[in-house]
């Protein structure tokens, strides 16, 4: 969450360049906040950076101390880079100076600009840089006070050479820095919000003027004059938060104390990565929960004052609202978006309000603004888990119960990647209780073959369509939300031709995690092919949306089962999150056994948006890339033929505002479809009349279709 820095930074810039060019210049011996005043003795141009030129080696960017004993000449790197900037804005090119010499890292909106006041500086004593896989060619640098910027680079080459020299020049401030730190009895840990500089940096002090925003001062020893304002500061549990804090606050110092104290040399030291990068996390985690507790205060000094009435900003935190706003309203995010200015801390969980005691509620759900929805239903959603039907209806066409089920994993673990594109998170519209979602698909009859017997063909992004209708088969397919409290989504497809047919049913949980929203998808599925009487029993991972405050993006996780019970073969199924530290994003793994002779027949890895590789018990191995399987794209009436509760004529209006950027029009318009659910519930239950799905009936705890396949035949 960026704060003045990248607050003004999300209007404009330069995007004259995408690629950097990179340059080290030689600094001069005074050191200074810009390169304006700097005495430049040589300027070398960096290679490979955009475009020609030669680049000086790492190793003279990072220079030693003169061996003449005179004072040290740092040289300076700059470059544009693309930084990271708000939710809205995105990614934007900027122009970045390393001042080697002052240990700091500024920015500016273009080269042009580069001599007037930079819009950010970063200390990079004590500063960990790190590689990340969230974008291409980006590293993320966080500072030791907490605050953090995402940046990426043209390509590999240049990505490692600034890497190289951010790592470099916070290395030797840090070893110069631990020589003159001051004894921890006079330390204090400071909290700055992101956006503001480190006050400690002799380039930055100069920027911290009357207008900069409040720098949060952890003490530890306070008095008790001190400590009664403080508690006149912070009323009631507001109050109670802050001393958890502080308590936090000083085991966080004891922990950086206790790094800091390490010996400069042996297994393991002070400048140990994984220490510096926990030191850096931890005060980044303070500093966040610094904001979050400064927009509280501020909501509650503002809800206190005479004739004051709560905006929409501080409905959406969850804090005092109106009475004439239900808990429901807010649940939903019905009472409009975020205003321009404020900040992206929207991912709140809201806790009952006193009428709500009186009788038990649904738990809490995640409230997302609007600007952050994906155009579509999450009916529509799951359709795109047959966005590869070839390789579905490619699994009755297995010779042997083994065929099949490694062709059902196939299919599995090929069947997320189409649903989850883009690089950005995107949450799908809540399907309205009632609504449908109808669409099929034409597939020709000479690509039906299962993977491990299908001859090799060149890969094709075409969408491959059936000249004859004839020679295809038809797969249907049809959605429908049955339950709103719990919200339970069904959906069921089937080919008649290949007598094959898919019921599933779905109830989504939401957790809000910290940094992370987590979504659960309770419930089941079961694929049945007629043609040899198996059904075969299989579950869904949870979601999870990370980096909410920043980035976010979507990560799949959780152990998933395939069974059938007639064949005895069975599959286990690993999404793998990322580690905090290091590790791959999108991993996953999975093994099919035959259980009644324990006979592992399949292996698999890979990542489920990328590459797959499958190693048979033959020894054979095939590998699958997702990115080059030929999507099949879904027939769908057009919108005048469809009724008034299918998925896109219903929402039409909130898509139609979202394409046009009037993020009010289409929060007003999701409002009024989400209060008209509510009215309609009411009214049933007022009448003790039950909800009756349309094209799904309830059997113990699951949703069958009402006219499926296995019935008709």
């Amino acid at each position: 969450m960026e704060r003045a820095a990248q607050g003004a930074d999300g209007g404009g810039g330069s995007n004259s360049s995408s690629r950097s060019s990179s340059r080290a210049t030689s600094a001069g011996s005074s050191p200074s906040c810009s390169l304006a005043g700097r005495g430049v003795s040589s300027r070398s141009a960096v290679a490979g950076l955009g475009g020609g030129g030669s680049r000086s080696s790492p190793g003279s960017v990072a220079a030693s101390p003169s061996g003449g004993g005179g004072r040290r000449r740092e040289p300076a790197l700059e470059g544009v880079l693309s930084k990271y900037t708000n939710l809205l804005q995105g990614w934007q090119n900027r122009y970045f100076v390393l001042d080697f010499e002052a240990g700091v890292l500024q920015y500016f909106v273009n080269e042009q600009s580069k001599h007037q006041k930079p819009r950010g500086a970063l200390s990079l004593s004590g500063a960990i840089v790190s590689l990340s896989d969230e974008a291409p060619h980006m590293l993320v640098v966080y500072s030791a006070n907490g605050e953090m910027y995402k940046l990426r680079a043209a390509d590999a080459k240049e990505k490692q050479f600034w890497v190289t020299q951010l790592r470099a020049c916070s290395k030797y401030h840090m070893e110069t820095s631990s020589k003159t730190t001051p004894s921890s009895r006079s330390r204090s840990l400071t909290l700055l919000p992101h956006g503001t500089p480190n006050p400690a940096s002799p380039c930055s002090q100069r920027h911290l003027g009357a207008g900069a925003p409040g720098v949060v001062t952890v003490t530890h020893h306070k008095s008790p004059a001190a400590a009664r304002r403080a508690k006149s500061q912070y009323p009631g549990q507001l109050h109670e938060v802050r001393e958890m804090m502080n308590q936090v606050e000083g085991q966080q110092k004891n922990l950086v104390h206790a790094i800091e104290s390490l010996p400069g040399s042996g297994p393991l030291t002070a400048l140990d990565q994984d220490l510096l990068l926990l030191k850096a996390t931890s005060a980044a985690t303070l500093s966040c929960l610094g904001e979050c507790l400064h927009l509280l205060q501020q909501s509650v000094h503002r809800a206190g004052q005479p004739g004051h009435k709560p905006g929409a900003s501080e409905n959406i935190l969850g804090w005092h609202g109106p009475e004439s706003h239900s808990t429901e309203q807010l649940r939903n995010g019905t009472l409009g978006s975020l205003p321009a200015a404020s900040a992206n801390v929207t991912w709140a969980i809201l806790p009952n309000s006193a009428e709500d005691e009186q009788s038990p509620q649904p738990e809490p759900e995640v409230v997302l603004p609007t600007f952050i929805l994906e155009k579509r239903s999450l009916l529509e959603m799951y359709a795109d888990f047959m966005a590869h039907p070839d390789l579905l209806l490619a699994i009755t066409a297995g010779a042997t119960p083994e065929e099949r089920v490694i062709c059902f994993v196939e299919y599995y673990l090929t069947a997320f990647h189409e649903g989850r594109k883009g690089a950005l998170a995107k949450k799908p519209y809540n399907p309205i209780i009632g609504e449908t979602f109808h669409c099929s698909w034409e597939v020709p009859k000479d690509r039906v073959k299962p993977k491990r017997t299908a001859p090799h063909s060149p890969a094709s992004h075409e969408h491959p369509m059936a000249e004859d209708p004839s020679k295809s088969y038809k797969l249907r397919f049809v959605a429908e939300q049955v339950s709103h409290h719990p919200p339970i989504s069904c959906f069921y497809c089937e080919c008649k031709e290949k007598r094959l047919c898919v019921n599933t049913h779905i109830w989504t949980k939401s957790k809000f995690m910290g940094m992370s929203v987590g979504v659960s998808m309770i419930g089941e599925g079961v694929l049945r092919l007629l043609e040899h009487g198996e059904e075969y029993v299989f579950t869904l991972p949870s979601a999870y949306a990370r980096s909410i405050l920043t980035i976010p993006w979507v990560e799949l996780g959780g152990k998933v089962s395939i069974s059938c019970a007639k064949t005895g073969y069975s599959a286990t199924v690993i999404f793998h999150t990322k580690p905090f530290y290091g590790g791959k994003v999108h991993r996953v793994t999975a093994e099919v056994k035959h259980n009644p002779t324990n006979t592992i027949v399949c292996k698999a890895h890979g990542e489920w948006n990328g590459t797959l590789e499958f190693t048979y018990n033959n020894g054979e191995t095939r590998v699958i890339d997702t990115t080059t399987l030929p999507v099949y794209p879904k027939k769908i009436r057009p919108l005048e033929k469809q009724g008034p509760m299918e998925s896109r004529n219903l929402w039409q209006e909130v898509t139609r505002y979202l394409r046009l950027g009037d993020i009010d029009a289409a929060t007003e318009q999701k409002r009024l479809l989400e209060e008209k659910q509510r009215v309609e519930e009411r009214k049933r239950e007022n009448l003790h009349t039950p909800w009756r799905p349309k094209y799904f009936i309830q059997e113990g705890d699951g949703w069958v279709y009402f006219n499926p396949l296995w019935k008709a035949h």
